[in-house]
């Protein structure tokens, strides 16, 4: 029932917010050198409309995969459990994000892209061996490498988005990638779900194995002077190399009072998907499949605000915006302790526009904020940092919500994310965005 935490992947997904007022200087390219594009141009640029299809390729992939793994292993094993556990298996790679981070710091990032969906694309074809029962263990492993290369993308991606356009296209970039993203997110429930009650999950996973394809095929074709990685006689030893993305973001204003408002936000946000079924069962007296219906208004907003996101960033600047979509995101929990459905609806639609808007600002201020050298390891420390606390809360509330009223924790969603959005606003802002290696 929440939107997605940062990229997910999926996150991926988009980063916002401009160092200053767009048009008061040109851009410094990685070198140093001003560039003087605008910002129209470099969004129709072939670099960054090849990364485009090559996103809107993984997107749909990623829409089969989230709607087909978790029933599927339910069919198998006739396990509300086990299927649950899909959803560990896709966060468990979270775990591992700050070395994929690091990877990305140490490659080519469009190599790293081109390989990942590769990986994608091999791995699902395992998937075709699962018979019975018996082979739900290749599921679960299938999810796990799948997951993986959805952070390992996330991570590469930062880096190449950051390298390709100037600093006041990416707002508009970045929400142009979650709009697509969005729009997958709300049309394949429907088409996915119609098609696996037909024939099955096979023509789901060739069909995603076959995106991941082109997309490799779609990103190698690229042409884009990238920052090169740091010389081996300039790294710091490993540990600090890996810890490197969580302490710029805590050592870079605003980054550091924005990481934690969104950390302590979308841990609330694992509250709400862990109460979803007690708001339709309990709170609005419906079945349980009608969860999937009432939430896609979810994805109606969030195109909205993929739409919106840089107008507002231009408007009101990041670090203001990150704070209004927590109040918005806040005040939308509101509506589900109640049993009205309009209202719920209503409810719901502010969270999505509030999710998007939060990681859309966030995401562009981080990637201004960060030397390119860095960009791979920050932006897996954020993956890390939002994926990690709000699957733990999920868990945690789903083991409670048959022991505590699903309203008290709602209750303290809301008052966390509304603290979250006064944390937001903490911090000095630098005055200049750092693109040095």
């Amino acid at each position: 029932m929440s939107g997605e935490g940062a990229g997910a992947p999926s996150a991926a997904s988009a980063e916002a917010g401009p160092a200053r007022a767009p048009g008061t200087a040109a851009p410094a390219g990685p070198a140093g050198s001003p560039v003087a594009v605008d910002t129209r141009t470099a969004l129709r640029s072939r670099p960054f409309r090849l990364l485009t299809v090559g996103w809107a390729f993984t997107n749909f992939a990623d829409s089969v995969l989230a709607i087909i793994l978790a029933v599927w292993v339910k069919d198998l094993t006739g396990s509300n459990g086990a299927a649950g556990l899909v959803f560990a298996a896709l966060g468990l790679p979270a775990l591992v994000a700050p070395v994929l981070g690091q990877i990305a710091d140490r490659v080519s990032r469009r190599r790293m892209l081109v390989v990942s969906y590769l990986v994608g694309a091999v791995t699902l074809l395992l998937l075709l061996a699962v018979r019975g029962p018996d082979q739900v263990w290749l599921v679960f492993a299938v999810t796990v490498v799948y997951s993986g290369v959805g952070f390992a993308t996330a991570a590469a991606q930062s880096g190449l988005i950051r390298d390709m356009l100037p600093d006041d296209a990416l707002a508009p970039a970045n929400g142009r990638l979650t709009t697509i993203d969005q729009v997958f997110r709300l049309l394949m429930p429907v088409v996915g779900a119609g098609a696996y009650a037909l024939a099955g999950p096979v023509p789901l996973v060739v069909a995603a194995s076959g995106a991941f394809a082109v997309a490799a095929l779609v990103v190698g074709r690229i042409a884009l002077a990238e920052t090169p990685p740091t010389a081996a006689a300039d790294r710091e030893p490993l540990l600090a190399e890996a810890t490197a993305g969580f302490r710029h973001l805590v050592r870079t204003p605003p980054l550091g009072a924005l990481t934690v408002a969104l950390v302590v936000a979308f841990a609330a946000v694992g509250l709400l998907n862990a109460v979803s079924f007690a708001i339709i069962e309990d709170g609005l007296g419906l079945p349980p499949e009608l969860l999937g219906p009432i939430s896609s208004v979810q994805a109606v907003t969030a195109i909205v605000a993929g739409l919106t996101a840089a107008r507002l960033v231009a408007r009101w600047g990041s670090q203001r915006l990150v704070a209004v979509a927590l109040v918005v995101l806040g005040v939308g929990v509101v509506p589900t302790l109640g049993s009205h459905l309009v209202a719920v609806m209503v409810g719901l639609g502010a969270v999505g526009l509030g999710v998007t808007w939060a990681i859309v600002g966030f995401v562009t201020e981080r990637q201004l904020r960060t030397p390119a050298a860095l960009q791979g390891r920050v932006s897996a420390a954020t993956n890390m940092l939002l994926n990690v606390p709000q699957l733990g809360l999920t868990v945690l509330g789903a083991a409670l919500v048959g022991a505590v009223d699903y309203r008290a924790m709602l209750v303290v969603t809301v008052v966390v994310i509304l603290a979250a959005a006064v944390l937001a606003l903490r911090g000095r802002v630098s005055t200049e965005p750092d693109r040095a290696g």
